[in-house]
């Protein structure tokens, strides 16, 4: 089975951080998901969590909580199972503390703006649960 950690950030307006994944992204090929990637051996979801932002995104030391863990939705070509745990945060952290460490952009959506876009099976079912969540209505405060 495979793990994967997802990361649902949002600024000190409300925006999520989302990631538009590039032509060559194994899963969800151009378009956008959530930063995040596969928990390694010896790693628990959260170590996972941290270092999938440090390493997507440049940003360190944000304290995320747990929010969601399920199976990942079915998609075409994937055969796996694949366990999702999501987890949330708040940053500080601007557009332009944010460096582009893996796909063809990381930036922060306003939540319409979200919702509106080509999402990754994943975030296609994360976002929307997100954003009418109570976690995401705290973090917004």
């Amino acid at each position: 089975m495979i793990e994967t950690a997802l990361i649902l950030l949002v600024d000190r307006d409300g925006a999520l951080l989302m990631q538009h994944r590039d032509a060559n992204a194994p899963l969800g090929p151009n378009r956008w998901g959530l930063p995040g990637g596969q928990v390694e051996p010896g790693e628990t979801p959260i170590v996972a969590a941290h270092r999938e932002l440090l390493e997507e995104t440049g940003l360190a030391g944000v304290q995320l909580q747990p929010f969601w863990s399920g199976p990942r939705p079915p998609e075409p070509g994937v055969d796996k199972q694949i366990t999702m745990y999501a987890f949330t945060g708040r940053t500080e952290a601007t557009q332009d503390d944010v460096v582009l460490g893996e796909g063809q952009a990381i930036t922060f959506l306003p939540a319409r703006a979200a919702l509106d876009r080509d999402l990754t099976v994943s975030a296609a079912l994360l976002v929307p649960m997100f954003l009418s969540s109570d976690a995401y209505a705290r973090l917004r405060r």
